[in-house]
């Protein structure tokens, strides 16, 4: 599949699309800003079990969700490139206000103190979340502070620890090793086989489940494939809530392997494994960049995996060239694409 237009010749920007994307960390940032470019109304829903950096130094001493990838999703919604031009039109102070904030909300302390490495973000939604009482009703006062479209949620109200069953440890390979947290999990030498959530089977956040439920588009992924995008089908309400949406369901599957968590992995071993962990799930499209799967027999390998979620595999032009990230705008278009072709 090829898009030539550019996402703002969509037809569907502010005609009431409802957008809920899932994911986490740098991989759901791009998608948000892809998503963006074709409406305001986008809902991020994201993975709450980071325990390293500034987010797990405010869970251990606070006890709160951690907030970094919150944080993220914030900026994107609040900086990203359509939005603040949208809002210049009206309000060219408020646009400048903004695009000034997203950058202030990612700006880490420097030094050797106790605020070293904390992102002013983290300590705001902290603070806020403090007064408030919970982290859902905080994103939703500095949305509405800062006069942000679309809205940020947990996938689960409290914070959430991640297991895994990572093999290449030991020197019996058949032998695994239980692995706890998103940090080690992310860095270990081994090769994670099988992740888990703790409390298991988490409460869904409510307002996540609405958001899927009423959306007109869901993405999933790209972005950390064992911390980021499975413990998205490991929380059953949220499972329950895609399974029954009547919205186009997307997977964007990532560039390349990630070095720890995904080290050697092809694009479809990406999809087996996610298939092991919620065989039941459908999708309409599985996307893939271009360059990442050649045409040839790995394509078609890779079209009976997308099969089994009973997805079209969609390949379209999707990275920044010469690098492993998503660029938003081929997103976005590729996201029109798939919808006009509906």
């Amino acid at each position: 599949m090829t898009t030539d237009a550019g996402p703002e010749d969509s037809g569907f920007k502010n005609a009431g699309l409802k957008a809920a994307a899932l994911g986490g960390g740098h991989g759901l940032f791009n998608t948000l800003t892809a998503l963006r470019y074709l409406t305001a109304d986008v809902t991020a829903v994201v993975t709450v079990a980071d325990d390293g950096g500034s987010s797990g130094r405010i869970r251990a001493e606070l006890g709160q969700i951690p907030p970094g990838d919150l944080r993220m999703a914030l900026a994107a919604l609040m900086g990203a490139p359509t939005a603040v031009k949208d809002l210049r039109r009206d309000d060219p102070a408020a646009a400048d206000r903004h695009a000034r904030w997203a950058q202030l909300l990612q700006h880490r302390f420097g030094g050797y103190g106790a605020l070293a490495g904390h992102p002013i973000g983290n300590l705001l939604l902290s603070g806020v979340a403090e007064i408030t009482g919970d982290m859902v009703s905080a994103l939703d006062e500095l949305m509405d502070l800062f006069g942000v479209d679309g809205r940020v949620l947990p996938m689960a109200d409290v914070p959430l620890v991640i297991e895994a069953d990572v093999s290449g440890l030991e020197s019996d390979p058949r032998v695994s090793r239980v692995i706890r947290g998103q940090v080690a999990v992310a860095t270990t030498p081994g090769k994670p086989r099988r992740v888990r959530l703790i409390p298991d089977a988490p409460d869904a956040c409510p307002a996540a489940v609405a958001a899927i439920r009423a959306a007109d588009v869901v993405t999933l992924g790209p972005g950390s494939w064992f911390s980021s995008v499975i413990p998205h089908v490991l929380v059953p309400e949220q499972v329950a809530a895609l399974r029954e949406t009547s919205a186009r369901k997307m997977l964007f599957v990532n560039l390349q392997a990630e070095p720890g968590e995904t080290t050697g992995y092809s694009v479809e071993r990406h999809l087996h494994v996610l298939h092991a962990h919620a065989s039941t799930l459908q999708f309409d499209d599985v996307v893939v960049d271009a360059s990442s799967v050649p045409a040839g027999r790995e394509r078609e390998y890779l079209e009976r995996a997308a099969d089994r979620f009973g997805a079209t595999l969609r390949v379209a032009e999707l990275a920044v060239p010469g690098t492993g990230v998503h660029d938003p705008a081929k997103t976005a278009a590729t996201v029109v694409g798939l919808l006009n072709s509906k």
